[in-house]
């Protein structure tokens, strides 16, 4: 179930969604997609005001966004290559340059909690805050905006895209969407407006305040967590695991519908001791009900000495994810497997069937499982999915916008 980026430029020109790196196979969104996201763009970057920093002194900046906080000098740009300090104000160059527009099941992303069977407008633009080796959309991720072809959509005309096409929620994903914020903060508050959702599709580093003010305007969201250990994250994602955590306990926190994807990559984070240290986490710090997929790793980008995942470590994970207290832990990348169903916990008879991104929902009715009447957590309709709300006394603490450092 991979989440690859496509469509070139002159295919988006002729055909569908904004042009991108990528040139795989994608299926055209129609015409009438063009027309909608080729009025008023333009090419390469676009540069707008960061949410997120401290100015400093000599007119260095220092970034809030994410746990890196980057200290920028003037015309030097921050980690994640799409920020830069110019002349003391810190810009984002990103803001709406989409380098890959498609529509995608929902399972996809994956999210198999949320709104099953139905289409999610899904969005990128180059750039990333962490360098994973086994990066699948390195492409991307891994460039800056000066390297990808893109095309800018405003968030106006990304909601007017997803309604024309009947898609309920806008997906942020493919490389890193807290690098891209600013967009997809306006995108999914303009949304809401229309009747649309948003998604964010994550690696979760991202600081608590940028994180509360987002959820003002996301309906769901997914996390990679890459690992349990802090040696993976340094040698492998050049980033620290805490810091995932803590966003993990902020969105819990918040009521946040949230799934947690984790790629079990052979001898580097496949042992059963971490996965009952990581389900364990989860049970304790998030509940029992959130959804927890494993995805089956492929070699790729820097990764290609490691085999495939063996079938059999899938099939292991999973139930000692179960055995440590989580309800629904699915198997992703392997077709056909019965880890892509989810049962209920009640009776143990599946709930929603699911062959590839083919889903059968039948035995699922208001939330319920069919046979015995069990409240399956999850987001079941658009009207559940825009009535979520920060709770009152659980936003940022700090204000969006550029801060003064205090003297000394």
């Amino acid at each position: 179930m991979r989440d690859t980026p496509s469509l070139n430029r002159r295919s988006f020109l002729r055909a569908a969604g904004a042009g991108a790196c990528a040139l795989s196979a994608a299926p055209a969104l129609g015409a009438d997609v063009a027309t909608d996201l080729v009025e008023n763009a333009k090419p390469r970057t676009v540069v707008h005001e960061a949410m997120w920093y401290e100015r400093l002194p000599d007119k260095a900046v220092r970034c809030l966004l994410c746990p890196r906080e980057c200290v920028v000098a003037e015309v030097e740009r921050g980690y994640c290559g799409v920020r830069e300090n110019q002349a003391g104000d810190y810009k984002t160059l990103v803001y709406g340059t989409l380098c890959s527009v498609n529509m995608d099941p929902i399972e996809k992303k994956p999210l198999y909690h949320y709104l099953p069977a139905t289409p999610a407008l899904s969005v990128a633009t180059a750039g990333c805050n962490m360098e994973c080796k086994f990066c699948q959309n390195w492409r991307i991720s891994q460039y800056r905006p000066e390297q990808v072809e893109s095309l800018v959509v405003p968030p106006e005309n990304l909601v007017r895209v997803a309604r024309n096409r009947g898609a309920p929620t806008m997906a942020f994903t493919y490389s890193e969407p807290v690098i891209f914020y600013e967009y997809m903060h306006d995108a999914a508050a303009e949304g809401r407006k229309h009747g649309v959702g948003s998604v964010m599709i994550s690696n979760g580093y991202i600081r608590e305040d940028p994180m509360r003010q987002l959820a003002r305007h996301l309906t769901g969201v997914k996390v990679d967590l890459k690992a349990f250990t802090e040696t993976f994250y340094a040698d492998q994602c050049a980033g620290h695991l805490q810091p995932v955590l803590h966003t993990l306990e902020v969105l819990a926190d918040l009521g946040m519908h949230t799934e947690i994807v984790v790629l079990l990559i052979p001898t580097l984070n496949d042992s059963m001791g971490e996965i009952r240290q990581m389900a364990t986490w989860i049970a304790k710090h998030m509940g029992p009900d959130v959804p927890l997929h494993f995805s089956r790793f492929h070699p790729t980008y820097r990764v290609k000495n490691l085999p495939p995942t063996p079938i059999t470590t899938l099939d292991r994970a999973r139930k000692t994810a179960m055995d440590a207290g989580l309800h629904f832990v699915y198997v992703g990348n392997v077709p056909f497997h019965e880890g892509g169903h989810r049962y209920c916990p009640g009776c143990g008879k599946p709930v929603i069937r699911r062959v590839g991104y083919r889903t059968d929902t039948s035995n699922l009715s208001g939330g319920k499982c069919g046979s015995c009447g069990r409240k399956i957590p999850g987001v079941w309709s658009q009207g559940q999915a825009l009535a979520f709300k920060v709770p009152e006394g659980k936003g940022p603490k700090t204000t969006p916008g550029a801060l003064r450092a205090e003297p000394g």
